[in-house]
């Protein structure tokens, strides 16, 4: 049985929301699922889950969190190669600019997300929907 985690961190709900789609998606699968706050994901369980989703909302300048996601994220990116992984979370001003920057971060270094989603302000039913789908391509 495959395990993801869906690590996340959020400041209005949005986020949040945005993982328990990720979660919803997995579900009748045969795999365990596992949603996270980034403030308690123990990075040394890594290499425990066979994939994961990260979520951060855009913060400040268009930027991840700089105070819990951010230093967890960077943490454990070493240890990302070769996993499958999903981007996502919400903004509210702006272009995406910060899911751009994070996406390079992976891809510097030798991660390529399976998939990136992002949700302009609270997602929208059609949203949810192709976060659902999304935590498909996660399955190996």
């Amino acid at each position: 049985m495959s395990k993801i985690a869906v690590i996340f961190w959020t400041s209005t709900g949005n986020t949040e929301i945005m993982a328990d789609a990720v979660i919803e998606g997995l579900k009748g699968a045969e795999i365990e699922g596992f949603k996270i706050p980034a403030s308690q994901f123990d990075i040394n369980t890594v290499s425990e889950y066979d994939a994961f989703a990260f979520g951060c909302p855009a913060m400040g300048d268009e930027q991840l969190d700089e105070y819990e996601f951010e230093p967890m994220f960077n943490s454990v990116l070493p240890l990302l190669v070769g996993k499958p992984i999903l981007l996502f979370g919400s903004y509210g001003w702006g272009d995406g600019e910060w899911m751009r920057r994070w996406e390079e971060t992976c891809s510097n270094n030798g991660i390529v997300p399976v998939q990136t989603i992002i949700a302009n302000y609270a997602p929208d039913d059609s949203m949810i929907e192709t976060l659902k789908s999304a935590a498909k391509t996660l399955i190996s």
